[in-house]
């Protein structure tokens, strides 16, 4: 599995990070803050690792939070190698570069957030449509959530 991580500033200086899946489009994790402070980040990355398992590779830009020390050890810490996209390459992280596009487009953009916490309720209300009921033309017309569920792998069999 290959874990993407992005951010999005949205209004009033309010940041999206979040976790996601890019063979299924799932969003796996999701903070919003108004800091641009590491540990959301952290907190959107542990979450989607305690939920689905450690991935193989962990892909992001080189954003200052996802170079830091913490972050990088965290990643170090569970053995996840770390895939960095190069400055202005957007076609490095086309998957999340994609999903922004829907969340600014589908949410953000036809909403006007008065706070943090009602930006964070409405997000995930959209992220949670967007996994379980949103229809992908990448994965012939079905949810995120019905791609992941019906395509994980076989648990080995007891002896």
């Amino acid at each position: 599995m290959i874990l993407m991580v992005a951010r999005l500033t949205i209004c009033l200086k309010i940041s999206l990070s979040l976790c996601c899946n890019p063979r299924c489009r799932k969003v796996l994790s999701f903070r919003v803050s108004n800091t641009m402070d590491n540990s959301f980040y952290l907190e959107a990355l542990e979450e989607a690792i305690a939920r689905y398992g450690t991935p193989e590779i962990f892909n992001t830009d080189q954003g200052s939070q996802f170079t830091s020390d913490a972050f990088t050890s965290t990643l170090k810490e569970h053995n996840i190698r770390i895939s960095m996209d190069g400055k202005r390459s957007w076609r490095d992280n086309v998957f999340v570069e994609r999903l922004w596009r829907s969340v600014k487009y589908e949410e953000v953009y036809l909403k006007a957030y008065e706070t943090v916490t009602e930006t964070r309720r409405s997000i995930g209300i959209y992220l949670n449509f967007y996994n379980t009921e949103r229809p992908h033309s990448s994965l012939d017309g079905i949810p995120p959530d019905h791609f992941y569920y019906n395509n994980l792998l076989p648990l080995p069999m007891a002896a």
